[in-house]
Order: structure tokens, then C-alpha cells, then sequence
């Protein structure tokens, strides 16, 4: 089992091999399709965007309402593949972990190899689990996009495993 401390460097990145299980601790971003969408239109249009990407990790997230007394709801991965139109742009600017579920197109693989990041599997069907590990939650923006607005989460011991490493291997 290896801990990463995020914001991850690339140096570290390239460390790690397919079928490490990982923890993470810090802070990650959660994005889905709308979220994705959104931040294409403000690349676009040259707006700035609303947190470094550099170094940062993005998390394909479908979040379920917050019971009582809770931060967040289940919180399990959400199929990757939805994102691959925008993940090599996203991994161009800087991005080093994606974090989701299932295989990614060849042209991510290429990408992630390019870029030197990283694809981490979440495991499906442990919301319950990941809803545990995420200790603080931050709507950054897209708020009008609701569970699929652009968050940050603060996570502690955040089990994933290294499903694509930084030289295009990948365990699907």
C-alpha cells in the first residue's frame, strides 16, 4: 500500500506502476460530463479557470444527496470513458490523476504517457466506503449544474489502485 500526499509531482508519478493499491490524502476535484462541458467553454473563451490544474486530480464522481449529519452522500465512481473527449486537453494543461471507473480510449493512454500521469481506479459499487474517507466538501463552481457542479474534496485514506501508470501500461 503507498500513500500519496496530493498534489502528487510528476517525478513521484512516474514511481508508480500498474496494480499499486494507493491511498490518497489532500484535496481532489470532482468533475463529471456538465462539469467537463463547463470547463471547456471558459478554456474557449480564454477565461481563466476556477483552480490550478497543475499537478491537480480530478475524481469522475456521481455524488447522492447528503444524508443528516453527513458532509456528503454515497459517493462512488462514475464511468471514465464519458470524459476521454476532454482528458487529453485536461492532461495538456497540467492535470496529473484521473480517478474513475472502467478502460479509457487510446488516445487518454497516449496521453497520460505524453503528460507522465496517472489513471486510478476507483472501485464501484463502494460509495458507502469512499463517503467515509472524504472529510471536507466545497462547491468551486457550476453550482447552477447541481451534483454535477465542480467540487473539492479533502480525502483521507482514499483507496484506489494504479489502472493506467504514467508509461501507458494499463491493467484493462
Amino acid at each position: 500500500m503507498i500513500n500519496l500526499q496530493l498534489p502528487i509531482t510528476k517525478d513521484y508519478i512516474e514511481k508508480l506502476n500498474i496494480y499499486d493499491e494507493v491511498r490518497l490524502f489532500g484535496d481532489i476535484y470532482v468533475a463529471r460530463d456538465q462539469a467537463h462541458k463547463s470547463i471547456f467553454n471558459l478554456l474557449d473563451n480564454g477565461i481563466p479557470l476556477p483552480f490550478d490544474i497543475e499537478n491537480q486530480s480530478i475524481y469522475y464522481m456521481g455524488p447522492s444527496p447528503a444524508p443528516q449529519n453527513h458532509i456528503i452522500g454515497s459517493c462512488g465512481p462514475t464511468t471514465s470513458a464519458r470524459m476521454d473527449y476532454y482528458s487529453p486537453r485536461l492532461l495538456d494543461l497540467g492535470l496529473s490523476i484521473m480517478i474513475g471507473k472502467g478502460p479509457r480510449s487510446q488516445s487518454v493512454i497516449n496521453s497520460i504517457k505524453k503528460n507522465k500521469c496517472l489513471y486510478l481506479a476507483a472501485f464501484g459499487g463502494c460509495g458507502a466506503l469512499y463517503n467515509s474517507k472524504i472529510i471536507d466538501v466545497k462547491t468551486i463552481a457550476f453550482s447552477q449544474l447541481g451534483p454535477e457542479a465542480l467540487l473539492k474534496i479533502t480525502v483521507e485514506d482514499f483507496p484506489c489502485i494504479v489502472a493506467i501508470d504514467s508509461k501507458g501500461n494499463s491493467v484493462y
